[in-house]
């Protein structure tokens, strides 16, 4: 059975793009499920993480606990996933050993953050390494990876493969405080290159992830 891991922006869940963009996605997971292909899919926190991490920040909370705030976000955003999907484990992991168990037994687990000082993305990762994923997906609100931030460049190019290390280097100095994790952070990159995990960087969206899973070019190809 082909298992595949989709990290799934937190823009998903902006109260502004309303619930069709989540029940298309989960549409479309639960469809692939029926296929006999096995999901992971990790939901970002998205703007409600971020809007309350910044007023926490005001408070003086540390950065662990602005970490634990982005996980109940993340965590809740997954179990709003599992009330669309009719293939889902109804339980939403807490561990990396809890998500390796319910996909034992579920054909979709919806997971959200596990520890404090991981991203989503690196989550994802970690998860994609530890049930031995085909296929890493990591669906972003841009589509893929550009020369310079297309929300900010309109004349920024799509990269259509890049290597970790190549990455890494446009990465450069980015912080990495809680809410600041963005397309890719340095651990999930590091995580992808060690074990040379299949990985595609593209827009979250449903028909966008049906084509990277079905091989068609789409997006940004991480390769080794």
């Amino acid at each position: 059975m082909k298992t595949i891991v989709i990290k799934l922006s937190g823009s998903l869940f902006s109260m502004d793009s309303g619930p069709s963009g989540i029940k298309k996605i989960v549409k479309t997971l639960d469809g692939l499920a029926r296929n006999g292909v096995k999901v992971v899919a990790v939901a970002g926190g998205g703007k409600l993480a971020r809007d309350i991490q910044k007023t926490a920040r005001t408070f003086h909370a540390d950065e662990a606990l602005l970490d634990q705030f982005g996980i109940d976000v993340s965590r809740i955003h997954a179990k709003l996933l599992t009330t669309v999907s009719n293939k889902a484990c109804p339980d939403i992991p807490t561990t990396l050993d809890e998500v390796l168990r319910y996909s034992t037994s579920h054909p979709i687990v919806f997971s959200g953050g596990l520890s404090p000082g991981q991203s989503t993305n690196a989550t994802a990762a970690l998860i994609a390494e530890r049930i031995k994923a085909k296929l890493f997906i990591n669906a972003t609100d841009v589509d893929g990876v550009f020369t310079s931030d297309p929300r900010k460049n309109k004349n920024a190019i799509l990269i259509k493969a890049i290597t970790p290390k190549d990455l890494l280097k446009k990465l450069g100095n980015e912080p990495m405080n809680a809410g600041t994790y963005d397309l890719m952070d340095i651990l999930s990159l590091k995580i992808i290159e060690r074990s040379k995990i299949p990985t595609m960087v593209i827009k979250c969206d449903n028909r966008r992830i049906k084509s990277a899973i079905s091989g068609k070019s789409t997006g940004t190809k991480i390769i080794f």
